[in-house]
């Protein structure tokens, strides 16, 4: 605590007080000073879940493998590009600059920087697009200890910290220039990065006008499960699942995915009488429609079990407004007999299965 230090401490410590001492019990390390000033003894000190920001270029205050080897329950970022929960300024300066700008803001107040942050937070617990994952060779980045911010390559910043700290900007009044349509202010942030596509985005307006019900028929898939939850986060669509609920649920989770107000439907095993009933009703509008092409009225019902066909009947009923599938499933007619135990038609029965 030497020199100027003194006058920034609080009360909680002395001029004689060391780094070691100070970090006893600590939930919070942020470092801004020089690499390895930290060892894992200090580090095992600190709180429950403790939070180490060590953010010294080009050596972090204690490298990632000493942090990360000193206790399991650190949540630990650095300033590096090579290493989880990369702290950056390119997060939120450009971003921020460019919201003030745009409202003809002379100011840059704590609302706008506040609105900043948060908007960073929520971004970070939706689902990463794929174009994020790749450039960081990662199978399925999802909020948690290593992803605790978004990464600098993830193009939705523009567009959604921008606008929030020119909300931000309105509604504490030193805006100039108000925003009035927010859809094409974010258009045009977009133009700004070469994102846009004109009918990629009436299309997705539409959709958010109105969101429709989608059966997802192959549900038992982590990609289907991640474009189920970004379509419930950006409102676009209201999914419903097919497939094995246990099944499903545990992909969730494997896969952090967020599968909270989205329904589940498993067609070959019905929970309850009003599942057995709108499994039997399928299956005799199926007859109706088929029967004229051998269809008993059993195999019907059995039948309509296969997740693209109960799908569809979803679909046909009105109980849904479209259906997504064939991603693990082959389109084929259906057999003849759901009894026969070999190959229909000499190929392999997997529709739905």
């Amino acid at each position: 605590m030497d020199g100027k230090k003194i006058e920034f401490a609080n009360e909680t410590v002395s001029a004689n007080t060391s780094l070691a001492e100070a970090l006893v019990g600590a939930d919070v390390f942020i470092g801004l000073s020089k690499g390895n000033i930290l060892n894992q003894e200090m580090v095992r000190s600190m709180a429950k879940d403790c939070i180490v920001f060590a953010m010294a270029n080009p050596n972090p205050e204690i490298s990632y493998e000493e942090a990360m080897g000193a206790r399991k329950d650190i949540i630990f970022a650095t300033g590096r590009s090579d290493y989880p929960n990369q702290v950056n300024n390119v997060l939120g300066f450009p971003y921020i600059f460019r919201g003030a700008l745009d409202v003809r803001s002379k100011v840059i107040n704590e609302e706008m920087k506040l609105a900043a942050v948060r908007a960073l937070a929520d971004l970070a617990k939706k689902s990463v697009p794929d174009i994020v994952n790749m450039a960081y060779g990662k199978d399925n980045l999802a909020f948690g200890r290593e992803y605790i911010i978004p990464k600098p390559v993830d193009p939705r910043l523009l567009t959604t910290v921008a606008a929030a700290v020119a909300r931000a900007a309105m509604e504490t009044g030193v805006a100039k220039f108000p925003i009035k349509n927010w859809e094409d202010y974010e258009s045009q942030l977009s133009k700004r990065l070469g994102l846009d596509n004109t009918l990629t985005r009436a299309i997705i307006n539409k959709a958010k006008q109105k969101p429709m019900r989608v059966v997802m028929a192959d549900a038992e898939n982590p990609a289907v499960l991640k474009a189920a939850q970004q379509a419930m986060e950006e409102k676009i669509a209201i999914p419903i699942l097919l497939g094995k609920v246990k099944k499903v649920k545990q992909l969730a989770q494997e896969n952090l995915l967020d599968l909270t107000n989205i329904e589940i439907i498993d067609p070959m095993a019905p929970q309850n009488e009003s599942d057995i009933e709108r499994l039997e009703r399928f299956g005799d509008l199926l007859f109706e429609k088929r029967k004229r092409k051998g269809y008993t009225q059993l195999e019907a019902r059995n039948i309509v079990r296969r997740r693209n066909f109960f799908g569809s009947m979803m679909v046909e009923t009105g109980e849904a407004d479209a259906m997504i599938g064939g991603m693990t499933s082959i389109t084929q007619k259906p057999p003849t007999s759901l009894t026969s135990s070999g190959p229909a038609n000499g190929r392999e029965q997997s529709v739905g299965d």
